[in-house]
C-alpha cells in the first residue's frame, strides 16, 4: 500500500496550521504595538500638559524620551516617531469606528500602525472614517489604502451622493444596494501607465486594463469578478464584441464595460443598451438581477447622456476615466461644481 499521498496530505495540514499560527502571532503583535504606541502618545500628552503646553518643554520632553528609548530598545523611537504617537492619541482618543473597538476603557486597534500613520494625516473626520472602514472591510494593504486615498475615492463617491448618503459613507463605508451605488465618475486608471493626453487606441487601453486586472478590480470596487474580454454576441447575421464583461457578486448581475476614446456619442449609449438587452433576455438567470452597462469615455456631455437614456434609468451609466491621479486643484474644482 502506498502511504505517500496520505503522508503528503498530513504534512500539508501541519504546514497550514503553522502558517495560520504565524499569521495570528503577527496580527496579535501588530495590534499590541499599535495599542502601546497609543498609550505612549497618551503619556506624552498628559506629561506635556503638566508643562502647561510650553513649546520648549514639549521639545525637551520628546528629545529626552527619544534618547532614553533608543538606548533601551534601539531604532523606532526618534522624535518624529514619538510626535506621530502623540498625534495618533490626539486623533483617536475619543473616536470609535470599526477599526477601533472600545470596551469600557480598553481600546483594540484592528489596522496596522502604517495604516494609522496614513489615516491621521487626513484632516476631515468623515473622510478619514470612510477610508478606515473600507480598509478594514476590504482588507486593504497599506499600498491599496494609499492608492485609494491618492485617487480621491471618497470625493468621487461623495460627488454622486446627497448629503445623507455622504454621511452614510463616513459611518458605514460604501454600501452597495443598487447599481448606482457601484458607479464612480470619474474612474482613475493611473495604474495602466498611459499619459493623460497621449494617442492610444481602445484596444491598447483594453490590453493595459487586462494586464493590470488586479488593480482594475480594486478601482471597480466591491464584489467584481472578471468574466470575459471581447465577448462575442450574435443575432441574425450580425456579430458584436463587448470589450469587458464582469459579474458583481453583491448586486448579483453581469456588468458590461465598453471603452471609448474621445467624446461619448449617443450611438455609443444605444449600442450599450443593445448589449444589456441581449444579456437580460438571453444570458441572465431568472434569479439574477438586470445587467448593468458602463461606458468608460474620455469626455461626455451630460445632456447627451440624460436625453438618450430613459428618466428611470438604473442600468446604463456613462463615466469619464482619467489615466493620471487628479491634482488637488482638480478635486477642488469637482467639489465646487457639485455645490453650485
Amino acid at each position: 500500500m502506498n502511504d505517500k499521498p496520505l503522508e503528503t496530505a498530513f504534512y500539508n495540514q501541519v504546514i497550514k496550521l503553522l502558517h495560520s499560527a504565524k499569521s495570528n502571532v503577527v496580527h496579535y503583535v501588530n495590534r499590541t504595538m499599535v495599542l502601546v504606541y497609543f498609550e505612549i502618545g497618551k503619556m506624552i500628552v498628559e506629561k506635556d500638559q503638566l508643562g502647561k503646553g510650553r513649546a520648549e518643554y514639549g521639545k525637551k520632553l520628546l528629545k529626552g524620551l527619544s534618547e532614553v528609548l533608543t538606548i533601551e530598545f534601539g531604532k523606532g523611537f526618534s522624535v518624529t516617531n514619538l510626535q506621530q504617537m502623540r498625534n495618533f492619541y490626539l486623533t483617536y482618543k475619543k473616536q470609535q469606528t470599526l477599526s477601533v473597538n472600545s470596551n469600557n476603557k480598553e481600546k483594540t486597534f484592528l489596522l496596522s500602525w502604517s495604516h494609522y500613520l496614513l489615516l491621521i494625516r487626513i484632516d476631515d473626520l468623515k473622510e478619514r472614517s470612510f477610508y478606515e472602514i473600507e480598509a478594514l472591510k476590504n482588507n486593504w494593504s497599506l499600498r491599496e489604502l494609499q492608492r485609494q486615498y491618492n485617487s480621491a475615492l471618497y470625493t468621487r463617491l461623495a460627488l454622486s451622493r446627497d448629503k445623507d448618503k455622504v454621511e452614510e459613507l463616513s459611518q458605514k463605508g460604501l454600501i452597495v444596494e443598487k447599481p448606482s451605488d457601484a458607479i464612480k465618475d470619474p474612474y482613475i486608471l493611473e495604474f495602466i501607465g498611459l499619459p493623460e493626453h497621449s494617442s492610444y487606441s481602445e484596444s491598447e487601453l483594453e490590453e493595459q486594463l487586462i494586464d493590470k486586472l488586479e488593480q482594475f478590480l480594486l478601482e471597480l470596487g466591491t464584489g467584481f469578478a472578471f468574466v470575459a474580454r471581447q465577448k462575442r454576441i450574435s443575432f441574425d447575421d450580425k456579430h458584436f464584441r463587448i470589450d469587458l464583461v464582469f459579474y458583481n457578486r453583491v448586486l448579483r448581475c453581469f456588468v458590461l464595460i465598453d471603452l471609448k476614446i474621445g467624446e461619448l456619442k449617443h450611438q455609443d449609449i444605444g449600442q450599450m443598451q443593445m448589449y444589456v438587452n441581449y444579456y437580460d433576455r438571453e444570458l441572465k438567470l431568472e434569479d439574477e438581477n438586470n445587467t448593468i452597462g458602463i461606458i468608460l469615455c474620455q469626455n461626455k456631455s451630460e445632456s447627451v447622456v440624460e436625453y438618450t437614456l430613459p428618466s428611470n434609468n438604473e442600468q446604463i451609466f456613462a463615466s469619464k476615466y482619467k489615466t493620471v491621479l487628479p491634482s488637488e486643484e482638480e478635486l477642488k474644482s469637482l467639489l465646487e461644481s457639485k455645490n453650485k
